[in-house]
């Protein structure tokens, strides 16, 4: 498995991560004796970023993971976050620190490698989506108190909100990485969009995090399912979750993700999930990518896929092509 550095944090991660939430399930819902053999697979295949979060199955996610590290022991790189709800200034720090300890008791460690911070940047907070300056100011300093007690190593963001928002975050050069949306559907975050484009403008947020160090770990891989072409789920995966950043809803972003299908035909990939996995390894600044599981079977086919590597030139171009044809459609 081919590994790189996410960013200035040194950690050299495979570029095939392992996402412990609900869309694929399996570290949520799965039986424990499954779960056990993917992890275990998983490291064997090189695979070494394992990803959870609070929210995921209400603590399930770092319940499960944690029990499944403790038993084999394997050398890896563990990643969680915290997600507020409505939280007062000067509150903050104490809500974040509470819920790391939440996390690490339920992950049965001491400490992780990456604590990130799950909530939308906004311009301006309001509800649970927190404003660029309290990122700076109270969010920031909240996650270097803790990082000094050697709570964790680094400390990133969920990057997503609002697009300038996002930027002045990344390019204060605060935290260490930031998860990215970016896939098939919205290459917005590595190339710029033409006029009218059914997506959010990420306004060429890769190279923004790449300048400022930070590593980037890929999530949406697959928009939340849909780049599969259909709408049928696992039984173990969550229902079709909202999108982030692409289509008005989940049946679109499918529909919209057929129109891929030429890439298919024409030999480039032998299969959407293959074709958008392949797509944006190609991008430079991406450090990792998550997807998530609910069979063993999964987790094989997305690492056979990353192992061919990027798409070639002329996939890539072709791509652009389709992309550039969903420009004037309604989002």
């Amino acid at each position: 498995m081919e590994k790189r550095q996410l960013g200035r944090t040194g950690l050299d991660v495979s570029l095939l991560g392992f996402g412990c939430g609900a869309v694929g399930g399996l570290m949520v819902k799965g039986a424990a004796a499954d779960q056990e053999r993917a992890v275990a697979r998983a490291v064997e295949l090189g695979i070494n970023y394992f990803d959870t979060a609070q929210m995921y199955g209400n603590g399930e996610s770092e319940r499960n993971l944690g029990r499944v590290l403790k038993a084999l022991k394997p050398d890896v790189y563990v990643g969680t976050k915290v997600r507020l709800p409505v939280t007062e200034r000067g509150q903050i720090g104490r809500a974040i620190a509470a819920s790391l300890e939440a996390s690490l008791k339920r992950l049965q460690r001491e400490s992780v490698d990456l604590f990130q911070f799950h909530n939308a940047i906004v311009g301006r907070t309001h509800g649970a989506d927190f404003g660029d300056d309290a990122m700076l100011e109270e969010v920031a300093a909240a996650f270097e108190r803790l990082r000094d007690q050697g709570k964790f190593r680094f400390f990133g963001i969920t990057a997503v909100g609002d697009t300038e928002a996002l930027h002045r975050v990344v390019d204060a050069r605060r935290f260490d990485t930031a998860q990215v949306s970016y896939n098939l559907l919205n290459p917005s975050p590595g190339a710029k969009l033409p006029a009218g484009y059914p997506a959010q403008d990420f306004g060429n947020l890769l190279p923004h995090a790449q300048t400022a160090g930070m590593g980037v770990i890929n999530i949406r891989v697959l928009a939340g399912g849909a780049l599969s072409g259909t709408t049928d789920r696992h039984p173990l995966g969550s229902p079709p979750p909202a999108p982030i950043g692409s289509g008005s809803d989940y049946r679109r972003d499918v529909e919209r993700a057929r129109r891929f299908e030429p890439l298919i035909r024409e030999g480039h990939a032998d299969s959407l999930i293959e074709a958008s996995l392949r797509y944006v390894i190609a991008h430079p600044a991406v450090s990792t990518v998550l997807v998530g599981y609910s069979t063993m079977d999964h987790l094989e086919y997305a690492a056979r896929a990353i192992e061919k590597g990027p798409l070639s030139p002329a996939a890539l171009i072709r791509a652009g092509q389709i992309q550039r044809n969903l420009a004037g459609e309604p989002r």
